[in-house]
């Protein structure tokens, strides 16, 4: 009988290697194909499945002019999912009990102008305040011109865009002010805050807040075909590669301006799965759920990210709904909750669709 029993397991053992083996071959032909096709330079991938790290590769170059080729410890800049680790700290204080999502952040800051008062947290972390954008659309700098300060004190006195909870739009306002929250709550400065909360639990040696023009080790350059055109005043894609610059301001970091590698972010999924950044399910599921607009409708980006939860897009459907957060046209990174499955894709190429992309990967490990 135990031979029997060992021989089963012996073969359900060899038939998972080789269904990995199997899935790992489809992704990496996936992406090798995806990245002569939109030209991207170099990436890295990394999937959880069932909480355990299945997969960790790295591709092409990491940085063009040296020849530097992409390596699993390569940083890179992944912009915009920086908002989890806010959205994340909003929660381990909510669980503290030093704050409620559905509260007006006239709750918890003073000195507001006097049509933000009545905005919630909720809506902050949802994009659904209708307040002003403090960085222009045009151009993507700060209003005014002027530095950051000066831009503070600019997007208070601008009108709304809409009633709160009307319509969504995605600003940097939101994000300064759910900074400013943390601070004065979790009672340090917010990267000190987020390292000590989130990065120190999860283990995660190589991630770090900062510039694009920062001296860091192993990190890559980020590249684009886009350039902005002062005749169009928009963003046109040519067929010359270039390095962009970005500048993420102190005050902003909780929208933007974490560098790190997939393995580093597989850390904090795997961390936060065994609630070890948030000790409560409801809190995960929270965090998660798509905001409704005063309509009963979702706002989004569109395409499949047809929601927006508490600073993480989300696909919704019935199968294989996800929470993936996107950043600069470049990373991605989608949990699959039902499926006990992520995907993490970080590139060095702005403007490539990231998050169908993770998309098209996962549905090499789901069932249907």
């Amino acid at each position: 009988m135990k031979y029997l029993r060992f021989t089963v397991l012996f073969f359900l053992f060899s038939q998972n290697v080789v269904l990995a083996q199997m899935q790992e071959k489809k992704v990496l032909e996936y992406l090798k194909k995806e990245m002569q096709e939109q030209k991207i330079p170099g990436l890295q991938i990394a999937v959880i499945k069932d909480n355990k790290l299945i997969l960790s590769k790295s591709l092409g170059l990491a940085n063009i002019p040296f020849s530097i080729p992409a390596k699993n410890n390569t940083i890179f800049s992944i912009n915009s999912i920086a908002k989890i680790f806010a959205s994340t700290a909003i929660m381990q204080l909510v669980e503290k009990d030093k704050l409620k999502i559905e509260d007006p952040i006239s709750n918890y800051l003073d000195d507001l102008p006097i049509n933000w008062r009545q905005v919630t947290l909720k809506q902050l972390l949802s994009h659904i305040s209708g307040l002003p954008d403090i960085e222009d659309s045009t151009t993507d700098e700060l209003v005014g011109g002027k530095g950051q300060d000066s831009a503070w004190i600019k997007v208070q006195k601008m009108p709304l865009q809409f009633k709160p909870g009307e319509d969504f739009s995605y600003n940097a306002t939101n994000y300064v002010l759910i900074q400013k929250i943390i601070e004065k709550y979790g009672g340090m400065p917010f990267e000190q805050f987020i390292k000590v909360n989130q990065f120190d639990v999860a283990g995660m040696n190589k991630t770090i807040y900062g510039n694009s023009f920062d001296v860091l080790p192993n990190k890559s350059p980020t590249y684009c075909f886009y350039h902005f055109d002062k005749a169009k005043g928009d963003y046109v894609k040519g067929e010359k590669l270039v390095e962009t610059y970005e500048s993420f301001p102190s005050m902003m970091r909780a929208d933007a301006g974490v560098f790190s590698t997939a393995e580093d972010i597989a850390k904090w999924v795997m961390a936060l799965q065994n609630k070890k950044l948030l000790k409560k399910e409801l809190s995960i599921q929270t965090m998660w759920e798509p905001v409704k607009l005063n309509n009963g409708k979702y706002g989004g980006f569109g395409g499949i990210l047809e929601g927006y939860a508490l600073g993480w897009p989300v696909i919704i459907r019935e199968n294989h709904p996800a929470a993936t957060p996107i950043g600069g046209g470049r990373a991605s990174l989608s949990i699959y909750p039902k499926d006990d499955l992520t995907i993490i894709l970080f590139t060095n190429l702005s403007g490539i669709p990231v998050s169908e992309m993770t998309d098209s990967i996962a549905k090499f490990y789901l069932l249907n």
